[in-house]
Formats: C-alpha cells, sequence, structure tokens
C-alpha cells in the first residue's frame, strides 16, 4: 500500500490520460462509425463495398498491429504528432468498425416500411437516414454501443506499449521503482480501470430496461 500511497500522483496523471484517449478515441470512433454504417446501407455501390472491406479488415486486424502502424509506420511517412495522438487515432480507426456494425444492426431493425413511406413522401436518402432510421436505430442500439467503449477503455492499455503514458505506463513506471509490490499496484490499476467500466455497465443495464420496456 506505500508504494501505491505515495506515488498516487502518477497513478492520477496515467488515469488523467486514459480518460483522455478514452473521450478522443470514443468521439472519433462514433463519428467515424456512423460515416461506416451509413455508407454500408448506401444507394451507392461504391459505398458499400469500401465501408465493407475497411469493417472487415480492420475489424480482423488485432489492435497491436494498428498500433504499431500508427506508432511506427506513419512518422516514417512524415506524420509525426506525438505518440498520444498517434494512439488516439489508431484506436479510433480500431473502435470505429464495431460501432458501424452496432449501429447497422440497430438500422436493420427499423422495419423497412418506414424507409419506403419517408420516400414516398419525396425525402432523400440521406434525410430519411438521419431524420426516421438513425435515430430509432441509436437508442436500441445505445446497451451494445456502451459496450463497445468499454471494450475501449480496456484497449486503452495496449497504448501503453508504444510511449504513452496511461495507467500502465504509470504501473511500469512504479513497478520498477517498488518491485517489492508489484500485485498491490496491479491492483491498484484494475481499481481505477473499474473506477470507469462499472458505471458504464450500470448505465447499459439501466437503457437496456428501459428500452425493453418502451418495446
Amino acid at each position: 500500500m506505500d508504494a501505491i500511497i505515495e506515488n498516487l500522483p502518477v497513478f492520477l496523471e496515467g488515469f488523467r490520460n486514459t480518460l483522455s484517449l478514452l473521450a478522443i478515441a470514443g468521439i472519433g470512433a462514433l463519428v467515424l462509425g456512423i460515416i461506416l454504417a451509413a455508407m454500408r446501407i448506401s444507394p451507392v455501390a461504391s459505398f458499400r463495398g469500401f465501408a465493407t472491406v475497411y469493417t472487415e479488415l480492420v475489424r480482423n486486424t488485432p489492435l497491436t498491429l494498428v498500433l504499431f502502424f500508427c506508432a511506427y509506420l506513419l512518422p516514417y511517412l512524415q506524420f509525426s504528432p506525438g505518440y498520444f495522438t498517434l494512439a488516439a487515432i489508431g484506436l479510433t480507426v480500431y473502435t470505429s468498425p464495431f460501432i458501424a456494425e452496432a449501429l447497422r444492426s440497430g438500422i436493420n431493425g427499423v422495419p423497412l416500411g418506414q424507409a419506403e413511406a419517408a420516400r414516398s413522401i419525396g425525402l432523400t436518402f440521406g434525410q430519411t437516414l438521419s431524420f426516421i432510421i438513425m435515430p430509432q436505430a441509436v437508442r436500441m442500439v445505445i446497451p451494445p454501443l456502451i459496450n463497445v467503449f468499454i471494450a475501449l477503455t480496456k484497449n486503452t492499455s495496449v497504448a501503453g506499449a508504444f510511449f504513452v503514458f496511461e495507467l500502465f505506463g504509470a504501473a511500469r513506471k512504479i513497478t520498477n521503482l517498488r518491485g517489492d509490490e508489484v500485485l498491490a499496484i496491479l491492483l491498484a490499476v484494475a481499481v481505477f480501470y473499474l473506477i470507469i467500466t462499472i458505471p458504464l455497465g450500470l448505465i447499459a443495464g439501466k437503457i437496456e430496461r428501459k428500452v425493453t420496456v418502451l418495446r
């Protein structure tokens, strides 16, 4: 316990960086995921093809490889905004297909007749998606989306292997100083992750029950 109390500022700095990664990558992945989901159901075949290839390729690529590409190859290509930004980009790219697939499942759950009715009154594909389909789809898939964000929270730990000082980076630094309390240090890291994931899980459960009642 002494190692935790003495190095609490280090833990808090790592926790803050983990939250920052979660927020930045979460927002970026949500925006990109919405775009990909729209492209997957687009009437334009080239958009559907691109979104399908992107989704399958990225979703089946290990996160470590995605972050390796961002941390090493992007700087080699003269794009080097810093490891934190590169990690956020990698997490955004990796998470976006999962969000897109969750949204697409929600879109498929909206009755087809609503889209046909929207087209019959002259709404375009974009208007139908924005005003009719997507609001209903998002409401249905909020619990799965929160589960994706919980997974993203845990995935931020991989960024610690690529020079980003987050929770596991903090744990590694403290372990080098206090190797006699490795177990306590790892338990402290687990508690910090639980501070994020448990409330998200509770929110997902509450929303799921509410949506079930509305149905």
